[in-house]
């Protein structure tokens, strides 16, 4: 192939595979693999002179997808960063300057703006020229003031990120496997790109802005540590930093590396940024492509190889697809020894080509010093086998294609498979229901494919499996000790966490506490015994109304539901909290439904303060139950309206409501 040609193809590779990486979720290759092709390219590019206009040397990085964003041009251009591997050539480049060390954050940068002591805009980097507009999640992005007590022109640049941990929960609360998210930059981005009418899921995800450079301030600070202690003193959350120079500068990459090695680095990172002190300096230079060759340096971990063979295949089943993980000779890697990596799916066990058991040769890397990862595989012609049979439940498996990406990954056809309901595991051992310490997803996953847990009161008999759990790896005597005295611990509890943690449909903690607020615990247990329970039982507990109380006896009319509460029952031991005393005054015992504008009362929620604080009830619908309805328009043919005339439900102005039962 002619080396023009090889730089067209490298070009269009790499590219494609930038938009995947920003845009969608399903990876096409690793970063060892984007990277060895970069340099390949990078080489061509040098040797040949010839640059494309698209190449990925000469830009910023894919384009964000946006939801409602507009497209602007920047006031100061977000150049990308020269990168290297070998810190001789950062040395070389920074000469005998002072210098800063900072984390190469994984996310999504933004530059933020504030005039006269406000956010004016926040734009996404975007091509480096032009960004998007992304404003209206102003108040949805932690890490940043919205006022601040600098009144001029100030410019700041950082980089959005989510954490592993709410990377890891948010993914394993999505149904479709062909939603979730390949990783957290991917899932930022994905965040960043949602319309604005669903900024509130913005903050859920824990989006958290990290400020690396202050690009303009009208105040006279040229040093970029004090630029950094500004911005942090002006309550920006700050990127982590260090001063260095030269002679230190590997002594101090390896004190930061060693952090990322330790495995206990939350915050996404791809590798450093060395940066000089003197900003002057910084801004004077070329521009190169998209770089700004005094502007700093990316310093790249090199990934270390490591040749092993194939053990085994391990099919793990997950909420809603059975992952593939390799299970290898043990190898060492970036001071760790290794024995596993995730394969993702079908798809990339045929990209790599992995074959049968003990007659494949892997090459295995540690991604970004974490992650370990299979890049390479020769089976010698031979090919894996997929398993027929579910791990968990037995049910036999089908093949699905992603009808968005043709990613084949392989499903359990059982609907009431353990693994299927992990969420659910996880709400009942967080700390709103029974408050189980040491059981992370990952850790009920792991049982759950071990065979230890099939329901919830199995969690409680988990000693039983003490010789096989502690030959786990991340599990010794110390840590299973500490699991089953949490277990024991969480055997005693509030009754609303335990009615939290049963997982019923539509209610939460706040309905929960209503219920036996009303009820008290043993009235309440004593109810759902019941026999043909109308599905408006419930509804005359303020808060709960029609639908939820649908909801609870629809899941305790479940025979399996029945059985595995009265399972629990036998086990746990919850508060005895009593029952509350009847209520008197001039609305006792009379359910009201109130709606339409009030003129007496402030607002509607001071009439249904009043009520309650006569031993009345407020209930948001008309039933059959509800005594009187609200409404200063009598006459209106809304739906309340209307369904209380079927019902023969006397409907009552406001004033009538204070004649009868007084303010």
């Amino acid at each position: 192939m002619e080396k023009s040609d090889r730089i067209k193809e490298l070009v269009e590779i790499l590219n494609k595979a930038s938009d995947a990486y920003y845009n969608d979720r399903d990876e096409i290759m690793s970063n060892y693999e984007w990277d060895a092709m970069y340099d390949e390219l990078s080489a061509l590019e040098a040797e040949t002179g010839i640059i494309l206009p698209d190449s990925p040397t000469v830009k910023t990085g894919a384009e964000e997808n946006v939801g409602s964003g507009t497209r602007e041009a920047h006031e100061y251009p977000a150049l990308s960063l020269a990168k290297s591997k070998d810190v001789n050539v950062i040395r070389k480049w920074a000469g005998d300057r002072a210098l800063w060390l900072s984390w190469k954050m994984d996310g999504l940068t933004l530059v933020l703006t504030y005039d006269d002591g406000k956010l004016t805009k926040i734009m996404t980097r975007g091509n480096g020229t032009t960004g998007t507009n992304i404003t209206y999640f102003a108040d949805y992005i932690k890490g940043y003031p919205t006022t601040i007590k600098d009144k001029g022109h100030l410019v700041v640049r950082g980089e959005a990120v989510i954490s592993y941990t709410d990377f890891n929960t948010i993914n394993s609360m999505i149904d479709n496997p062909d939603e979730q998210y390949a990783n957290p930059r991917n899932l930022v981005s994905g965040t960043l790109g949602l319309d604005v009418s669903r900024a509130k899921e913005v903050a859920e995800r824990g989006v958290t802005f990290h400020a690396f450079t202050l690009v303009h301030t009208d105040e006279e600070i040229l040093s970029w540590g004090k630029r950094m202690d500004y911005l942090a003193d002006l309550g920006f959350t700050v990127v982590d930093r260090e001063p260095t120079d030269s002679e230190h500068l590997q002594e101090t990459i390896d004190k930061w590396t060693a952090s990322v090695r330790s495995g206990n680095m939350d915050i996404p990172v791809d590798g450093l940024v060395v940066t000089f002190d003197d900003t002057e300096y910084a801004s004077t230079g070329s521009v190169t492509g998209h770089h700004a060759t005094n502007a700093g340096m990316a310093f790249k971990w090199q990934d270390t190889e490591a040749e092993t063979v194939l053990d085994h295949i391990e099919w793990s089943c997950a909420a809603f697809a059975i992952s593939p993980v390799a299970v290898f000779d043990p190898v060492s890697l970036e001071g760790t020894t290794v024995t596993r990596a995730s394969l993702c799916n079908i798809s990339e066990m045929k990209r790599l080509g992995i074959g049968e058991d003990r007659k494949t040769n892997l090459t295995v890397i540690k991604s970004n010093m974490i992650i370990p990862k299979v890049i390479k595989a020769d089976a010698h012609g031979t090919l894996f086998n997929i398993p027929e049979k579910c791990p968990v439940c037995g049910a036999p498996t089908e093949i699905v294609t992603s009808a968005k990406t043709d990613t084949e990954t392989l499903h359990c056809t059982n609907p009431d498979c353990t693994a299927k309901h992990i969420q659910k595991y996880t709400r009942f051992v967080s700390k709103t229901g029974m408050d189980i310490d040491g059981l992370s997803i990952r850790t009920l996953m792991r049982f759950i494919n071990e065979g230890y847990i099939s329901d919830f009161a199995d969690i409680y008999n988990i000693s039983a499996y003490k010789d096989q759990i502690i030959e786990l790896d991340g599990f010794g005597e110390k840590s299973f000790a500490n699991l089953i005295a949490s277990v024991d611990k969480a055997r005693k509890r509030h009754p609303a966490n335990f009615i939290y943690a049963l997982c019923i449909p539509m209610i939460g903690l706040d309905a929960a506490k209503r219920l036996i607020a009303f009820y008290g615990t043993n009235g309440f247990f004593e109810k759902i015994k019941e026999t043909n329970l109308s599905s408006e039982i419930f509804a005359e507990v303020d808060g709960i109304g029609i639908e939820r109380s649908t909801a609870i006896v629809k899941w305790i009319s479940e025979p399996k539901n029945t059985a595995l509460l009265e399972k629990l029952l036998s086990i746990v031991e919850l508060d005895n909290i009593e029952k509350a005393g009847e209520k008197t005054g001039t609305c006792a015992g009379l359910t009201f439904v109130i709606t339409g504008d009030v003129h007496i009362f402030k607002n509607r929620d001071e009439f249904k303060a009043y009520v309650e604080s006569q031993g009345g009830h407020v209930a948001g619908s008309v039933s059959g139950k509800t005594s009187y309805l609200v409404n200063n328009d009598i006459n209106s043919t809304s739906s309340k309206n209307t369904k209380a005339k079927s019902l023969g439900v006397e409907i009552i102005t406001e004033d009538t409501f204070v004649e009868k039962f007084g303010h």
